[in-house]
């Protein structure tokens, strides 16, 4: 499975949810597979896309937060598995797109070709911790814990074009959706 294809299966199981995604050619593909109000694409800071969900999550209890992650991203802020973990907001789900490679700056080897991500979040202590062939998604968003899921996919990146919204306009329109209530 390449990395498109896991994003297309993960957006099968999105209604209304708000979606942080990783930056890079994920946000590429998950703006070319449904470009939606509700998607947030990180245009940088490697490695946060999770710290930015779990605040959005901790500020918006009533909303769903699904955070589309990398395995490389993962790796830069590990600690985050801790955080996300203690606060264990009911709303959170972290999904890791794991392709063993740093994918957005030239499919370079990560570590995570050596260590099952699944195991670690579960050493953690996250209880809803899978990998996808293994769990329902849908049924895991709307759980009443914190969940983790890692999609282990091919290296490489598709032919998505590069998302044609200015880094402002896209924190405005996400911005909006708060702003309505």
């Amino acid at each position: 499975m390449a990395r498109r294809e896991a994003i297309e299966d993960i957006m099968k199981c999105i209604d209304d949810e708000l979606i942080i995604c990783n930056i890079g050619f994920p946000s590429r593909e998950l703006y070319d597979i449904e470009d939606r109000e509700e998607n947030f694409y990180m245009i940088g800071s490697m490695g946060l896309a999770s710290s930015i969900g779990l605040g959005l999550a901790l500020a918006q209890p009533e909303r769903d937060i699904v955070v589309i992650d990398g395995d490389g991203s993962l790796l830069m802020n590990m600690g985050s598995l801790v955080t996300v973990f203690a606060n264990n907001p009911s709303n959170f789900t972290w999904i890791v797109i794991d392709n063993g490679a740093y994918g957005s700056t030239g499919n370079q080897d990560t570590y995570a070709q050596k260590v099952d991500l699944v195991d670690i979040a579960k050493g953690v202590g996250f209880k809803n911790s899978y990998h996808f062939e293994d769990v329902n998604l849908k049924e895991l968003i709307k759980s009443d814990d914190a969940g983790f899921v890692v999609y282990e996919t091919e290296a490489g990146n598709s032919k998505a074009p590069i998302i044609d919204l200015d880094p402002v306009t896209i924190r405005d329109r996400f911005m909006a959706l708060f702003n309505e209530n």
